[in-house]
């Protein structure tokens, strides 16, 4: 837990999303923007998101639809490219997560600096990606052979776009990956992306892992922070933050300041 609270010196801490667009090799990279468009968008949004004060950033890859649990070397490549171009304005703690592959997370972890990480690490699901069976030994023996054991690692226990096929309720499987890998924390998230999570799930996995941060990692919005707060150990926000609560649009500077004062009332 203290490797948690060294590095999210907030209690209750808001990590807020920067989604990079598509990336070379997905279909809906825009091939004309190319990287400097990656670079410019990627670049407003970090901007508006430290200006709104949030605690800390993490950059994804959630344009990169249809989604891959092995992606392409270029996607891993390029997010490290990006985020290396603004690695001197980022003044907040930062994370990667590159979806769905527990290894480019942690290769990009080690290239970039980052200070955390975000991924599913445990289970088997039946997902839209096929059948979904992630190794956190592995992953955790990788992060240690690229010199980031002290990678802080965030394991999202209820994956999106997936059904578990793990008979045990979500509580006990959380409870279980904790004991099995020891995350730094553990995540509660909705169905997709922007999705809440549901509250009886967060309490339920707050109650079995009470010395183990849980954060929200789903669809928390402005009108729902006070109550996730009454529970979770924090959250991970993007879709409230942008144009219209649209998890495809640009960061709203506005909708994120009102986010944060909301957030810091609440905690």
């Amino acid at each position: 837990m203290s490797r948690f609270h060294d590095l999210f010196a907030t209690p209750k801490p808001v990590i807020a999303m920067v989604h990079l667009g598509a990336l070379p090799g997905a279909p809906l990279h825009d091939a004309k923007a190319g990287l400097e468009g990656l670079v410019r968008g990627a670049a407003a949004d970090l901007a508006a998101l430290q200006a709104a004060g949030v605690d800390a950033v993490m950059f994804g890859n959630e344009n990169d639809r249809p989604y891959e649990l092995k992606v392409d070397t270029a996607s891993t490549a390029t997010m490290a490219y990006v985020i290396g171009r603004l690695r001197d304005r980022i003044t907040v703690p930062f994370g990667v997560n590159v979806l769905w592959d527990p290894d480019a997370t942690m290769a990009l972890a080690a290239a970039t600096g980052a200070s955390f990480a975000r991924e599913i690490f445990t289970g088997l699901y039946a997902s839209d990606m096929g059948l979904w069976a992630p190794d956190a030994g592995r992953a955790m023996r990788y992060r240690d052979r690229l010199g980031r054991s002290d990678l802080v690692t965030l394991y999202n226990v209820s994956a999106e776009f997936a059904g578990s096929l793990d008979p045990r309720p979500l509580a006990e499987r959380a409870r279980s990956a904790v004991f099995s890998s020891v995350p730094d924390a553990v995540l509660v998230s909705g169905q997709i992306t922007g999705e809440a999570a549901r509250m009886e799930d967060l309490e339920a996995v707050k109650a079995v892992l009470p010395g183990t941060p849980v954060l929200a990692n789903t669809g928390v919005k402005h009108d729902t922070v006070a109550d996730v707060f009454a529970i979770a150990d924090g959250c991970i926000v993007g879709s409230a933050l942008k144009v219209g609560g649209d998890t495809w649009a640009a960061v709203d500077a506005d909708r994120a300041r009102e986010f944060m004062e909301r957030a810091r009332a609440a905690r």
